[in-house]
């Protein structure tokens, strides 16, 4: 007798998730036919493609929540590493500089991802029109590393994703529908279990959004001279604590975080604008030149005009 081999088939909510997501994953590649980040028509929404593994470098992450639809990613910051897929998603409570990069993509099967942004405005809105019940919890969350957090997708938040992407193809809706849907994501964000995280972000007497108050202040200011007493009491906090938590949450010190910022935007200006190192030193307030190329080689692992080559010469040999 012939031996045969019993497959099981997939539960009817796995089958759900896979339907959702590869018809979200259809919709993102027709649109985002080219590697890198692209907006669309709906504020606070990009598309994420990368055909290939990447090398890890560091990179600034905005608040929002992250969805991957294919391949996977890893992130690191400080000794605490995460690694996500379509199977999990990404809450950035606030703007933060770990280590990542791409580590499972082809240009058959690219990493492709989607990220809404995160406004902690509607996050506290939200929160005052929630039942004063407990928030629903499918799944526990994974150990938090600092301002990041992962917790398994579900079949609402994924629905909820594919709708506000459904809403590209009909321009005549977004206007309307558009921020109703981008509500009912975060609302299925705060009820499920990153709910606490979110709710963290946006009470008003916790730490955390102190210091995301703080982190602001660094990063809508970060070309100029830093004043930890001014940081600190933009937090109420005393420069002690605010240096404590800080680092808890950012896993780097206030002046750290102000260095990795000049340089990130230095290396946008360079790549995006067509500056030279000294210009683009300058633009984000370094006095010494010097200083700028020790520090950008520091954190990028190659001097200034070596990067921006090497980030340039993949796009102008296609």
């Amino acid at each position: 007798m012939a031996e045969s081999t019993l497959v099981a088939a997939p539960s009817p909510a796995a089958a759900e998730l896979d339907a959702l997501r590869q018809r979200a994953l259809a919709l993102t590649l027709r649109r985002a036919t080219s590697d890198g980040t692209h907006a669309t028509a709906v504020a606070g929404l990009q598309l994420i493609r990368a055909s290939a593994p990447a090398a890890q470098l560091p990179a600034v992450y905005e608040p929002g929540l992250v969805l991957a639809l294919q391949g996977a990613k890893k992130v690191q910051l400080g000794d605490d590493v995460l690694v996500y897929g379509p199977s999990h998603c990404l809450l950035v409570a606030m703007p933060l500089m770990p280590r990542s990069h791409v580590i499972q993509a082809t240009p058959d099967k690219p990493y492709i991802c989607l990220r809404f942004s995160c406004d902690t405005q509607t996050l506290a809105d939200l929160l005052l029109e929630l039942d004063a019940g407990p928030p629903v919890t499918a799944a526990p969350v994974e150990p938090a590393a600092g301002g990041l957090n992962l917790a398994p997708v579900t079949a609402p938040l994924l629905d909820a994703a594919l709708r506000l992407l459904q809403l590209l193809d009909t321009p005549q809706d977004l206007r309307m529908l558009a921020p109703l849907v981008q509500r009912e994501i975060f609302y299925r964000v705060l009820t499920g279990p990153l709910g606490p995280r979110l709710r963290a972000l946006a009470a008003g007497d916790s730490a955390a959004p102190r210091i995301a108050r703080a982190v602001e202040q660094l990063t809508q200011r970060y070309d100029q001279p830093l004043r930890i007493d001014e940081l600190a009491a933009s937090a109420a906090m005393s420069p002690s604590t605010l240096h404590l938590r800080f680092k808890q949450l950012t896993t780097l010190s206030p002046l750290q975080f102000q260095k990795s910022l000049r340089l990130q935007h230095a290396r946008r200006l360079m790549l995006a604008e067509g500056l030279d190192a000294s210009t683009a030193a300058h633009r984000v307030g370094y006095e010494s030149p010097s200083q700028f190329s020790r520090e950008y080689r520091r954190l990028f692992g190659t001097p200034p005009r070596a990067d921006i080559s090497q980030l340039k010469a993949p796009a102008d040999a296609t």
